[in-house]
């Protein structure tokens, strides 16, 4: 079964928000949270068969983007080679879960998968293609390929290979911040890494959340602790404080412990990813996770019209204000943060690591 959209109007994303298939998702979020509290990225943790199987898969991911080049170009927007490596993957996804999903499910759960790597016609990213990701292990969940003693590896292991194949990503093609701002303040691209890396500090008797203000600790500790490796990773593309780029982080880091703020980005998640039309008017159901709301028919349903968006703008000569619900893929482009730290480092004279002189906000 081809998955298909369900959610059109405001009055679908409220059924949804109150369907079987919203509680699963997190429920299942939840699980894969409370899996991690107190465990270190660093800590030896055994991976089952299927846990060594999705790591290969996003390896062979790695692999087709470290072997299709970026095409020369002085635009900071989106590399067109990225719909190649898009195209390839697409090609060979089936073939790679073939030996862990079975048959009959392998079209709907390659959907998902595929579509956690971004926008083949935007060439973007954005939190709901990391919901695509959290999607495909639920139905992997679901169809009972994975276990809950496995949870623990798939955030540890899965989950955050995941978020380094996709870095990977956005600094080869220079992907494009999904929508007009990303992920509504955490960071330009990601939430579900910051979410879990507040799990693993939850009982960590002397790091706080203000910790984040102090290098040393970031770079002591951002190897043990996504979180920390996150805030790194912003600081060392974005330039100015926390307080200027990414306010959200800034204000976040005053909560007295990491359980408030590990609680508080699940409610975060379901109120502002799972929560907005602009993201949930793209997610897929199917047979697995399953959702009857609005109806669409042929290609739209199912995505497969690249040459314009759903509201009839191909141009995009009608530019649509921020902060709108619909449509979200219409206005002003938002160019990648990390494509302006290479334009940076190529002005540059001698040489010099991309991130070693950030650059301003976009």
């Amino acid at each position: 079964m081809i998955p298909g959209r369900q959610i059109l109007t405001p009055d679908d994303l409220t059924h949804f928000l109150e369907s079987p298939a919203c509680t699963e998702l997190m429920e299942f979020l939840t699980s894969l949270n409370d899996s991690i509290i107190g465990v270190k990225t660093t800590d030896d943790i055994e991976d089952s068969q299927i846990v060594s199987q999705l790591l290969q898969v996003l390896e062979n991911v790695k692999q087709t983007n470290d072997s299709t080049k970026p095409i020369e170009t002085n635009s900071r927007f989106g590399n067109p080679a990225f719909r190649d490596f898009y195209d390839t993957v697409e090609e060979k996804l089936p073939v790679w879960i073939a030996d862990f999903v079975p048959a009959e499910n392998i079209q709907e759960v390659a959907t998902y998968l595929q579509n956690s790597f971004g926008n083949r016609k935007r060439i973007d990213y954005g939190t709901g293609h990391e919901l695509n990701f959290l999607a495909f292990l639920l139905c992997l969940h679901k169809l009972q390929v994975i276990k809950p003693k496995d949870h623990c590896a798939l955030v540890i292991h899965v989950f955050f290979k995941y978020v380094s194949v996709m870095r990977g990503l956005q600094m080869t093609y220079w992907l494009e911040p999904a929508g007009s701002h990303g992920v509504w303040g955490l960071d330009d691209y990601q939430f579900l890494p910051f979410l879990f890396g507040a799990g693993q500090l939850r009982t960590h008797k002397h790091l706080r959340p203000k910790s984040i203000h102090n290098a040393e600790i970031l770079e002591e500790f951002s190897k043990d602790y996504m979180y920390f490796g996150c805030v790194r990773f912003v600081n060392s593309i974005k330039s100015g404080s926390l307080r200027w780029h990414s306010p959200m982080i800034d204000d976040i880091s005053a909560a007295k412990s990491w359980e408030k703020v590990n609680l508080g980005l699940i409610k975060m998640f379901r109120a502002e990813v799972i929560g907005k039309l602009p993201i949930m008017q793209h997610f897929m159901f199917g047979s697995l996770i399953a959702f009857s709301g609005g109806s669409m028919s042929g290609d739209m349903a199912h995505g497969a019209d690249d040459n314009e968006c759903d509201h009839g703008c191909s141009d995009h000569s009608q530019v649509y204000a921020f902060g709108q619900e619909f449509p979200d893929c219409c206005g002003i482009k938002v160019p990648s943060a990390i494509a302006a730290a290479k334009a940076e480092k190529d002005a540059s004279s001698g040489p010099r690591n991309a991130f070693s002189r950030p650059i301003p906000f976009d």
